[in-house]
């Protein structure tokens, strides 16, 4: 008769859970995180009218707003899918993601000696970007089915095995930002998973070792794994004035943007850097520069701080996840949402390299935008979803 009563109680508990409604969900949202995403996405949309403002084609505000729109709606929907289902599906996510990364290179829109786009006729996305998010989901999967083997060598290295193949896939594309965005997710989720510290240590200096001779010891052997430009985009933050009107000339008006800001910035007229665009790039992979111009110090100030309201409520849902999968997920998605905005940030100031990685929120651009809504949906969903507090 015990084990009778007990099964009853496991049936009414998975009754009533198996019946949550949308309100009840509703309720257990992150409120903060919302209002941050939304103080974030509504500040990136004021900015970006105020770079792009006097550009040739107009200000970029109604198409941003257009992606924000969208992003709406792909984050509402991401509440009302349970994380586990993405556990389930990790291989026909992994399959599809990895199979559209080399339709882009077999037939993707070309631009600048780059293939990362695919144009759909009315809409042109870069499938680098949503397989970030998808690559954290992978991964976690991965690792949460051999969490009691964490310890184990095999597992980081079966995680690597799955994780090389969308790098190299996005790093021949060529786009070396997005590369380093994966691995920096990568990295993010064996240490959320407890892969041991020796192992990443291992980890590590294997990868200190490939850039170190990527970028410098196979050159001198003769052998070019990366374009010259591209190297030299990577080396000159070392010394930006080596070749101010060529390979460093990006940097330096970045750093003389931003220094020219001061506290308070120049205003929108008063922006030449970017008003009379000697600052190239000034809408996407310099916007952050862009804005502190405009507005000062105090201006990206307000942003840096919008961004880590962001990640510490990301931090505290991965505390608070139900299961080692959701923590994997949130760790890696946080990780890497903090990953963007400080190599954004340092490389328009000249301490990282110039590698393109979209500054979130504000940068132009449809895919990132999106992306980085799926991304607080999923987290959201996670948090939706948390464990109920221990009596």
């Amino acid at each position: 008769m015990a084990i009778e009563a007990v099964d009853t109680r496991r049936g009414l508990r998975a009754a009533r859970e198996a019946d949550v409604g949308v309100a009840a969900l509703l309720r257990r949202l992150d409120w903060i995180l919302l209002a941050a995403l939304a103080a974030t996405v509504a500040y990136g949309l004021w900015a970006i009218n105020g770079i792009t403002l006097h550009d040739p084609g107009g200000s970029a505000l109604s198409r941003q707003l257009l992606y924000a729109v969208v992003g709406t709606a792909v984050f509402v929907a991401a509440l009302f899918v349970d994380p586990d289902l993405y556990r389930r599906l990790r291989r026909p996510i992994y399959v599809g993601t990895t199979g559209v990364m080399l339709l882009v290179l077999a037939a993707g829109a070309a631009s600048r000696g780059s293939k990362r786009w695919i144009n759909v006729g009315f809409f042109t996305f870069q499938p680098s970007e949503f397989g970030k998010v998808l690559f954290i989901l992978v991964l976690a999967a991965v690792l949460a089915d051999r969490s009691r083997a964490a310890t184990d060598p095999r597992t980081p290295l079966r995680a690597l095995g799955y994780g090389l193949v969308p790098i190299v896939l996005v790093f021949v594309q060529p786009d070396i930002g997005t590369a380093l965005v994966y691995t920096a997710g990568l990295a993010a989720v064996l240490f959320v998973a407890g892969v041991r510290w020796g192992h990443l240590a291992i980890l590590g200096a294997v990868a200190t070792a490939g850039a170190l001779a990527v970028l410098w010891l196979l050159p001198a052997a003769g052998v070019n794994v990366l374009k010259p430009y591209q190297a030299q985009r990577l080396t000159g933050f070392t010394h930006p004035s080596s070749d101010p009107r060529g390979a460093t000339y990006n940097l330096r008006q970045s750093i003389t943007a931003v220094g020219a800001g001061g506290l308070r910035g120049r205003g929108i007229l008063g922006a030449t850097q970017t008003r009379l665009n000697y600052l190239p790039e000034h809408a996407t992979d310099f916007a952050f520069a862009s804005l502190a111009e405009e507005r000062g110090f105090f201006g990206v100030s307000i942003l840096l701080l919008l961004y880590l309201l962001v990640v510490w409520r990301a931090l505290k849902i991965v505390a608070g996840a139900r299961d080692l999968y959701c923590a994997i997920v949130a760790g890696g998605i946080a990780f890497m949402f903090l990953f963007q905005v400080f190599v954004n940030s340092a490389m328009t100031m000249g301490i990282a390299p110039i590698t393109g990685i979209p500054l979130p929120f504000v940068s132009v651009g449809g895919s990132s935008m999106i992306t980085n809504f799926l991304a607080l949906g999923i987290l959201q969903a996670i948090h939706m979803r948390r464990a109920g507090r221990r009596r």
